[in-house]
């Protein structure tokens, strides 16, 4: 068993296995999820876990070149949350139809239970050199 860190096993060996430039996607319960899109299901309650805190986890564990939100995303106490977060990682914005397009290409989906209105966010591995 780790001392810390992700403890979900499908979850950790995604990040694990992430290359540069690969993407990872956290996301509200509503979101449509590709088929052919690996889906890690964390949700167990409404706005359990919210997205932050396992935001929080992902950035513990790996290195973010880049995150994207929908344009639509509007609640500022998320904004705040994600720009805390992700300091001086730069956080682009596209519309929601394209960020739904961009799922299709990500390595996998993480489902959190986050209610939050277009609480969606695609991060962007990079390398730590």
């Amino acid at each position: 068993m780790r001392r810390s860190g992700l403890w979900h096993p499908r979850l950790a060996a995604v990040v694990a296995g992430l290359r540069h430039t690969e993407t990872i996607v956290l996301a509200d319960p509503g979101l449509p999820v590709p088929s052919d899109v690996e889906t890690i299901d964390l949700v167990w309650a409404r706005d359990e876990p919210a997205l932050l805190p396992v935001l929080a986890a992902l950035i513990a564990e790996l290195v973010v070149e880049q995150a994207l939100i929908a344009q639509e995303l509007t609640d500022s106490r998320l904004l705040r949350g994600l720009d805390e977060h992700l300091g001086s990682v730069p956080l682009k914005r596209t519309s929601h139809e394209d960020f739904k397009i961009l799922c299709r290409t990500s390595r996998a989906v993480v489902r959190t239970g986050e209610t939050t209105p277009y609480a969606n966010v695609i991060l962007t591995a990079g390398v730590p050199f």
